[in-house]
């Protein structure tokens, strides 16, 4: 079925390049930002496509009853795809406001104070299901409710990481699939989530021709924190997501530094941007491959402290 998701992930993704493109759904580049002009218009949100192919794929196999692992199992894949998709339509109402602004005007995007509550209470719901099915206890000691809070800090983390590691050609589709190949044998919804990515990468590698958008950001940080949780170790996630995590990081002291001192700590911030600075120098494209190599060996490890089990 993953041929089949990846199939169905390219020919979405290239319908709705198609349609962007026809309706003008184009992408904004700041001015202050990195030299990224050149890619002003290029279609955005192209999460969307890969992320209905995702749910097209998923709920057909989970109704059949295909999902190994008893019950358990299918409740596991079911919360998480559950929790992908909530996240996800957040990500999706921020993809929809950035289009409609361009075309209309009006609001452009949801403000963090909007944001953080609505992905707080999908991570909520999530944590309240997935505490007793996680992969051992969580916080020692603490109970369910410890175990809960955690990973409602976990999901709202990891989505926000994942969205922040955006913003260069492939770098958070090829990252992504990386930091999930640990999970893919023992998870439906994050092997499927690599199929789909692989049909997003035909389009998305560099030169892009589509961006992806915070939907798609938003469901690929929900599927790994959960998959992290239900099937491995939360403890571990941070460091398969090394990049994600110095994504929000970067930003975080960036903005501390400036508030505080008065003087930015990075070039730019994400750190990814950083780098590709001009007082600084790396083509983007060595950005992305870097980048992905050092979340390989990363995940290499994590790999290696999960004994080296699928």
């Amino acid at each position: 079925m993953m041929v089949v998701a990846a199939l169905l992930s390219w020919f979405l993704v290239g319908l709705f390049i198609r349609a962007s493109k026809a309706r003008g759904w184009g992408q904004p580049i700041r001015v202050d930002g990195p030299a990224h002009q050149h890619k002003e218009g290029t279609p955005t949100a192209g999460g969307v496509p890969f992320v209905l192919a995702l749910a097209l794929v998923f709920f057909p196999l989970y109704l059949s009853g295909q999902f190994q692992g008893g019950q358990a199992g299918g409740q596991r894949e079911l919360i998480l795809m559950l929790g992908a998709l909530g996240m996800g339509v957040i990500g999706g109402i921020d993809d929809l406001l950035k289009v409609r602004s361009r075309m209309v005007g009006g609001k452009k995007e949801l403000l963090a104070r909007e944001k953080f509550p609505l992905q707080i209470l999908v991570a909520l719901v999530f944590a309240y299901f997935a505490a007793p099915l996680a992969s051992h206890e969580l916080v020692p000691g603490f109970g369910r409710w410890g175990d809960m809070a955690l990973i409602t800090f976990v999901m709202v983390g990891a989505v926000n990481a994942f969205n922040f590691a955006d913003g260069l050609d492939s770098l958070l589709a090829g990252l992504s699939i990386i930091v999930l190949l640990p999970l893919i044998a023992l998870s439906p919804a994050s092997a499927l989530l690599v199929a789909v990515l692989l049909g997003f990468l035909w389009f998305n590698a560099h030169p892009a021709r589509v961006f992806m958008g915070d939907m798609g950001s938003h469901a690929i940080g929900a599927i790994a924190a959960g998959a992290y949780i239900l099937y491995a170790d939360v403890w571990l996630l941070p460091l398969a997501a090394i990049i994600p995590v110095a994504a929000v990081l970067s930003v975080v002291i960036q903005v501390v530094s400036f508030k505080t001192r008065g003087k930015r700590v990075f070039k730019m911030s994400p750190i990814q941007h950083h780098f590709e600075h001009p007082d600084v120098g790396w083509p983007e494209t060595h950005v992305t491959m870097r980048f992905w190599m050092i979340t390989a060996l990363a995940t290499a490890a994590v790999w290696w402290l999960l004994g080296g089990r699928p």
